[in-house]
């Protein structure tokens, strides 16, 4: 079942989007304002998020941009009264997928829902597998193998194959890895993720020491070079 989180203020309001949603197959997930909204879409990891826009402790423009500063992929379509273009465009420019003014009707919320859910799909299934010469990687199911042999890697490792795989060939930063696959409440330090890199390297490079696709950008940090 797809789970979406609703970040809403107003209790009529977030209780009407998560009974529609319900009524519709999904699990509605809830929270009534952004900074809790923010934790729960860091640690529940929903399929799509509707955003409200006005909201205490933290607005919508805010929680959307610290969700890509952490390289959240998650859809996130917003919700506001505010209909003028110059508030549209700062939304998008958080890194919102879609923008619906209030009020708007429970037809065209649920098409814009389905929309984003289809996009997201595509996007998922183009980077869900990775070879990397006999090593074939599944990001989805989590499962690695070489011929038969299975490559045992852990949870953390998948994390950073996927922001890796994510950023087509460009290098992601050790800041950038500790935001996403860490999270902002650890205290990991950058050594931490060279010990990673390093650990898979061991189980996927034929020669970890001049590693063919796990390569280091000097002064970055590290790319997939596929």
């Amino acid at each position: 079942m797809e789970r979406i989180l609703i970040i809403e203020d107003e209790t009529p309001m977030r209780t009407a989007l998560a009974d529609l949603l319900a009524g519709e197959g999904y699990r509605a997930l809830t929270a009534a304002d952004g900074e809790s909204g923010l934790e729960r879409a860091l640690a529940e990891k929903p399929d799509l998020i509707l955003l409200d826009v006005m909201m205490p402790k933290l607005d919508g423009f805010a929680v959307c941009a610290e969700l890509r500063r952490l390289a959240s992929d998650v859809p996130v379509l917003m919700l506001t009264a505010k209909g003028q273009i110059e508030d549209r465009v700062v939304g998008l420019d958080a890194g919102a997928d879609d923008y619906l003014v209030k009020p708007f009707s429970t037809e065209e919320l649920l098409a814009r829902v389905r929309a984003l859910r289809r996009r997201a799909e595509r996007k998922t299934k183009s980077a869900v597998k990775i070879k990397l010469g006999g090593n074939e990687i599944d990001l989805a199911r989590q499962t690695a193998w070489r011929g038969n042999k299975e490559i045992h890697l852990t949870a953390k490792e998948f994390a950073m194959l996927r922001l890796l795989a994510g950023a087509e060939g460009k290098p992601v930063s050790r800041e950038k890895f500790l935001d996403a696959v860490w999270g902002y409440t650890a205290f990991p330090t950058t050594r931490t993720v060279d010990n990673h890199i390093a650990s898979l390297r061991a189980k996927l490079e034929k020669n970890p020491d001049a590693p063919r696709w796990l390569k280091t950008v000097h002064g970055v940090g590290y790319k997939l070079d596929l």
